[in-house]
């Protein structure tokens, strides 16, 4: 069976590494052929280039980013980009447009995902930049589905948590303490699920451990994009 070329378009190793590993490893299952997976290009610019931008609140620039890791994804053959960033999405207006290649927007990857599970209110976890955004409002207001963020003070923890910690691939216990007991705020404030909306926290927390049922952001991703490559 031929499939097309998928192209991610990173930014943080961590969350790239784990949309990687289940394109490669879930591949199989799908094609129906021992060690099958479509084919896969890897590109991103340093870090600490996004990061500084990001900071700045210099969206332009991002989407610039972006748009320049498609542009080469295109030239090698990638038939469609992803990118495995949840934060780096408020760019994604920006630069789509201008794009070679299409792309799948991971918030509204997940909206479909929680359309067709029935929730009915989310709690958005992520960066602050990412949790104080638009991204996964605009989505899940599309589809009739509530939604909330943590407070402000959980908001600064989380952002320092992924920062300090997860983008490093360093998963300390008691920091995976305190985001299940912020999910367990949500919990009570109504959310009948919890969007994992970094693609490093699905790295930190699994299903089983949380109260509330998640939506990880990196692997559903991933998963269209398999579905995606394979039409």
């Amino acid at each position: 069976m031929r499939t097309r070329h998928i192209g991610i378009v990173a930014c943080s190793a961590e969350g790239a590494s784990l949309c990687y590993r289940t394109i490669c490893e879930e591949g199989e299952k799908l094609l129906g052929e021992r060690y099958a997976h479509p084919e896969v290009s890897m590109h991103t610019y340093p870090f600490n280039e996004y990061m500084r931008f990001i900071e700045l609140g210099d969206w332009r620039s991002v989407a610039e980013l972006m748009l320049s890791s498609a542009s080469k994804l295109f030239r090698i053959g990638a038939d469609f980009a992803i990118c495995p960033d949840n934060t780096i999405h408020i760019a994604f207006d920006l630069m789509i447009d201008k794009s070679p290649i299409p792309w799948l927007h991971i918030a509204e990857e997940v909206a479909k995902v929680a359309e067709k599970r029935g929730f009915k209110c989310l709690g958005i976890m992520g960066t602050k930049f990412l949790m104080e955004s638009d991204v996964y409002p605009r989505k899940l207001d599309s589809r009739g589905i509530q939604w909330m963020v943590p407070e402000e003070t959980d908001r600064d923890k989380i952002n320092k948590i992924i920062f300090d910690e997860l983008v490093y691939g360093r998963f300390i216990n008691s920091s995976k303490e305190y985001l299940i007991s912020v999910i367990r705020k949500l919990e009570e404030k109504g959310c009948d699920a919890v969007i994992l909306g970094c693609t490093e926290l699905p790295l930190i927390i699994g299903e089983e451990e949380s109260p509330l049922p998640i939506l990880d952001s990196t692997r559903i991703l991933a998963r269209a994009a398999l579905r995606e490559a394979c039409q």
